[in-house]
This record gives structure tokens, sequence and C-alpha cells, in this order.
């Protein structure tokens, strides 16, 4: 069985470790928890006669204050910069994580996920806008934790590439 480290990155909040629980365990809390540090999750899946074991890094938010360690990169097979839809901020925050992390591991592929889309936002980022921030990464997902829009989907599509 093939097995893949997958990091999770993003500002705080935007709900790195819903994704995570919503993938693994199926379920969603309202309760917000800060990651500190690394949270280590695995799950198995299986497509078309293939298997492979998922190992789902979830790393504390990043802010520009902190930065994050990129040692916890090492080894992955992929890494998903995560952002917030209701927060215009954390787009911007997420280019910097994508930033830090092709400094040190520029061949890794990169996925980006727009959260909770399942709340309404009073601003909107353009299609063109998100294009042009998307041709940064393998893949562009809008996701909802709570709901579980793509959670499956992101994840399924990571294990397989």
């Amino acid at each position: 069985m093939i097995q893949k480290k997958i990091c999770i990155l993003g500002p705080t909040g935007v709900g790195k470790t819903s994704l995570t629980k919503q993938f693994v365990e199926g379920i969603f809390s309202e309760k917000y928890k800060t990651t500190i540090g690394v949270k280590i999750d695995k799950k198995h899946v299986h497509e078309n006669d293939s298997d492979v074991q998922l190992l789902i890094w979830d790393l504390e938010g990043i802010d520009r204050y902190c930065g994050f360690n990129p040692r916890y990169l090492r080894g992955a097979s992929a890494y998903i910069i995560v952002v917030d839809q209701t927060r215009s901020q954390s787009l911007l925050e997420g280019m910097e994580i994508l930033e830090l992390a092709r400094d040190h591991y520029p061949n890794v592929p990169a996925f980006f996920v727009v959260n909770k889309t399942d709340l309404p936002t009073s601003w909107h980022w353009s299609e063109e806008e998100l294009a042009s921030y998307a041709q940064k990464f393998a893949v562009l997902i809008k996701t909802s934790a709570k709901t579980g829009e793509n959670v499956d989907k992101l994840f399924n599509t990571i294990a397989f590439w």
C-alpha cells in the first residue's frame, strides 16, 4: 500500500482542523479549538484497485508574526493551503504561506482550498481574481467542512494525484 504525507497549512481559523475531522471522522463541530504544533491523522482510501494510506498533518494556524516550521513539510507528497471565503485577508495570508512553503519545497504540489462555502459573505472574490491565484497551484477546490461539500473530493484527488 502506498503511503502519502499531506500537510494542511493556512491562517488561523480557516477550518484546517474541521476539514480534517470531516474527512477522517465524518463530523463537524461548532466548537473552535486552536491547534498547537501539529496533529496527525490517518485514513485509508481505495479507488480502482489502488489503496493509499493518507497521513494528514494538520499544522497550527500560521500568521505573519510566527511563520511555520518548514521541516514539517519534509517528505510531504502534497500540501494544502486553506483560506476562508468569509475573510478576504486570509487569501493574502494564504499566498504568503504558499511563498514560504515554495521557498523550501518548490517541487511539492500545492492544493488551493477556499473553505466555508456554506457561509454568506458580504464581499466576493471575483472568479478572475481566484483564477489568477489558482494558477500557482495544482488544483483549486471550494469546500465546506460543515456540510462536507467537496471534502472527500479534495483528499481523494490528492491521494491519487
